[in-house]
């Protein structure tokens, strides 16, 4: 698990923008009084409707046709920015840490959320992320915190999200959306208010990124079977073409994954011409044809990508560029099934 962690840290460099955080960290300066989030305070969203924030920034080459809609919500769930092995913060990340908060903001929220801001509102609210190694526990201690620090993290998720039912939604069909650690929570999210409640009408789909998701997880809401599928998920973690990590052969249940660039269950492998635009390291600039898609035993395969520099990298988890890679396609496809659900 430990080299996972060093192939993680390294494709970051890669896939996400190579920036001091310390300089975007100066302009958080709000201090939460009680050390739990504020949802009618925007400062306690990493992305909302009502402030400009990473999650409005379009890609310089799809600026000239880009349009905007707003009949659709989109709520965002970002992955893991706190990383300190040493856990100095503790097991979760403070809700006002400048830092962690400029991390967040200046990669998911840029790379990941920015994909939904054609089709609709996009609402990400910060929450006490559990540290990264909450996912490592070493023993019998190490486990309980880390629960812990999950039900930390999902209580200010679910706090948040029942703000945004009380004081936004207005009816609007709703996105889900997610990666990593925001999976996690996703999950649970979607199981207990959606899944065969009055809200699953509500549901366009439901992107569980980065993270297994089990084929009899949910009782109603079923895996997407082909692009024009509503109501429904879709879910892959992207690996090195021949590569299965060890915990993937653990899996004692049936994992959905979807291909995101065919998207039909039909059709589980996509050539590398099929990818039409992954957003690396420079964010204003769509490279196309940079790897394929293949589904095999719960996870998704994919040839190692081609761009600038690609031969350095060799780690064979490309878990950190799940959105990344398959970014228009995602963009595009989001899209068709607003249209499509608008239509049902």
């Amino acid at each position: 698990m430990i080299k996972y962690f060093v192939g993680f840290c390294f494709i970051i460099v890669c896939f996400s923008c190579k920036t001091s955080y310390v300089k975007y960290a100066n302009n958080y300066t709000f201090k939460s009084n009680t050390g739990e989030p504020d949802y009618t305070n925007l400062d306690y969203w990493a992305a909302h409707p009502w402030k400009h924030d990473p999650s409005d920034s379009i890609p310089k080459d799809l600026r000239e046709n880009f349009t905007s809609d707003s009949t659709v919500d989109v709520f965002f769930l970002y992955p893991t920015s706190y990383l300190d092995k040493e856990k100095t913060l503790g097991w979760n990340a403070p809700i006002d840490d400048p830092l962690i908060n400029a991390k967040t903001d200046f990669n998911s929220i840029l790379y990941q959320a920015s994909i939904f801001n054609a089709v609709g509102r996009v609402f990400a609210p910060r929450y006490r992320q559990a540290n990264y190694f909450a996912y490592l526990p070493s023993n019998k201690e190490d486990s309980i915190h880390a629960l812990a620090a999950f039900e930390i993290a999902y209580a200010d998720i679910k706090l948040a999200f029942e703000y945004y039912l009380q004081h936004y939604n207005n009816g609007k069909p709703i996105i889900i959306a997610a990666h990593s650690q925001g999976t996690t929570h996703a999950k649970r999210l979607l199981k207990e208010y959606f899944d065969g409640k009055k809200l699953q009408n509500k549901l366009v789909v439901a992107y569980l990124v980065g993270m297994p998701v089990e084929a009899n997880y949910f009782a109603n809401i079923q895996p997407c079977a082909t692009e024009n599928s509503t109501n429904c998920f879709c879910t892959w973690r992207t690996f090195q073409e021949n590569y299965e990590p060890d915990y993937v052969f653990q899996e004692k249940e049936k994992i959905v994954v979807t291909n995101p660039l065919t998207w039909n269950t039909n059709l589980p492998n996509a050539s590398i011409k099929n990818n039409k635009g992954s957003i690396l390291k420079n964010f204003n600039k769509l490279v196309p044809k940079v790897t394929n898609a293949m589904v095999h035993n719960g996870v998704l395969w994919a040839k190692h990508p081609r761009f600038f520099g690609s031969f350095l990298l060799r780690t064979k988890n490309y878990h950190i560029a799940d959105y990344n890679f398959y970014y228009l396609s995602i963009r595009e496809n989001v899209a068709n099934r607003v249209k499509l659900f608008w239509k049902e």
